[in-house]
């Protein structure tokens, strides 16, 4: 095996922007196909303003036939909140079943001995409505998701097939103050081939951060610089900031967007 075909991005240095506390999980991945890679934590984790909601659902849980979760912030948050009531996701009734979206979601229910029912053939929440494997008619749905923000695709869809859904804030996202100084400069020297983006929110925050940074032409320092996006809802906030997406992955993960950031990069 060549050094081209071992290290695809040897050479090359990407910024991905992802939320504080996933960063190690994402260089990694990177580094190992040669990358040199920038952090760009564009999104905090925080609390929801209240647990409340959460809690009160938490407490009827056995009243739910379906808990869906969309991420792995909201399988942290559920499995924290849990164990305050001296219980856990492992021990929940059996008669609860557990839906994951994702790859990452499903893998950190199973580190729990939480293993979900149902995983979509595709990392989006549209997959889930389309391959659910029962009719929802009548059926009770949890739904821990991010405060604001996020879709209410899923919910929706559900209500609509005659599906009763309670949605609760689990946790919040933020935009951090500002971006590390080493990637500001790595940025500003024209010195990055990509940017990478996994999330809606990551592509706003970042064209925040930037504008605060560089006022009106924040813009020029991206010239030249592929924008990749991990999925669709991601792709149109790139366009809406950055006014374009030079590829988006097919397979709407962490391998996903390795997959398509190599080939964007040497094609």
């Amino acid at each position: 095996m060549n050094l081209e075909t071992s290290l695809p991005l040897k050479g090359k240095t990407v910024v991905i922007t992802r939320s504080q506390d996933q960063q190690a999980e994402a260089r990694s991945l990177f580094e190992g196909k040669g990358a040199r890679v920038l952090d760009l934590p564009a999104l905090v984790i925080v609390p929801p303003d209240e647990w409340r909601f959460l809690d009160d659902s938490l407490q009827e849980i056995n009243r739910f036939h379906w808990i869906i979760f969309s991420s792995s912030n909201g399988v942290m948050a559920v499995e924290k909140r849990l164990q305050l009531i001296g219980t856990s996701l492992a021990l929940l009734s059996k008669s609860l079943k557990i839906a994951a979206v994702g790859r990452k979601t499903a893998r950190l229910l199973e580190s729990l001995d939480a293993i979900p029912d149902f995983v979509p053939p595709e990392f989006v929440a549209d997959s889930l409505i389309n391959n659910f494997p029962v009719s929802v008619l009548g059926l009770r749905f949890l739904i821990p998701r991010v405060q604001t923000g996020g879709r209410n695709l899923l919910a929706k869809e559900l209500v609509t097939a005659g599906a009763h859904v309670v949605e609760v804030p689990a946790y919040e996202s933020k935009c951090p103050n500002e971006i590390p100084r080493n990637t500001f400069l790595e940025l500003t020297n024209t010195k990055v081939d990509a940017v990478l983006f996994t999330s809606a929110k990551t592509a706003a925050h970042t064209a925040h951060l930037l504008k605060e940074a560089l006022g009106i032409d924040w813009q020029r320092i991206l010239l030249g610089v592929k924008i990749i996006s991990i999925g669709p809802q991601t792709s149109l906030s790139c366009r809406k900031y950055f006014n374009r997406v030079d590829q988006e992955a097919n397979q709407h993960d962490l391998e996903g967007l390795l997959e398509v950031c190599i080939q964007s990069i040497q094609s």
